[in-house]
């Protein structure tokens, strides 16, 4: 199943229309319609705000578009998702047993920048063990500088900015627990 698709099945689950979704989203009726429709490809931050309006998170979103079941997810069994604007690549790790923990991998290309909103952070806890190369990751005005090795346990929902400043890509796991 493509996202567009499972956008418009989750919208559709609780009776919303596209303009609805779009007032609770903040993104467009028209790009909506064009995402469920499989005319456009959507940007991660774009999809957080959809993911943030059901309320799941992106990973959540990818997931369940993917489908899949039991408790071993294979690795090429793992949905992944390209974000068609930054090159960044988010797989998702955890099979879909119903727990209320999320593993996915991120690689974020060296100078590349995602941004999501507070919105996209409410009702879950995060944290983000960065496996290779560095990234700068600012939590409203705070920015940690973080390099292999490091994990960060994010505080209250705020707006965040993940960027790889390079030489390489990052490439980071984050584990969240939904609440």
């Amino acid at each position: 199943m493509e996202i567009g698709s499972r956008i418009r099945l989750e919208r559709g689950a609780r009776g919303w229309t596209l303009e609805e979704l779009a007032t609770r989203s903040g993104v467009s009726k028209a790009m909506l319609s064009k995402i469920e429709r499989g005319e456009s490809s959507p940007t991660a931050e774009l999809l957080v705000r959809v993911a943030a309006s059901f309320p799941m998170t992106l990973s959540a979103l990818i997931a369940r578009a993917e489908g899949g079941t039991g408790t071993v997810r294979r690795v090429d069994e793992q949905p992944q998702w390209k974000d068609p604007a930054t090159g960044y690549v988010r797989r998702h790790l955890s099979p879909s047993g119903g727990t209320p923990l999320e593993l996915i991998h991120v690689k974020l290309p060296a100078g590349a920048t995602v941004s999501f909103p507070a919105s996209s952070y409410t009702f879950i806890t995060q944290q983000i063990w960065v496996v290779s190369g560095r990234l700068d990751f600012a939590e409203g005005d705070v920015v940690h500088e973080l390099q292999a090795g490091d994990c960060l346990l994010l505080g209250s929902p705020a707006d965040c900015r993940f960027h790889a400043p390079g030489p390489s890509p990052a490439e980071y796991l984050v584990a969240v627990l939904r609440r």
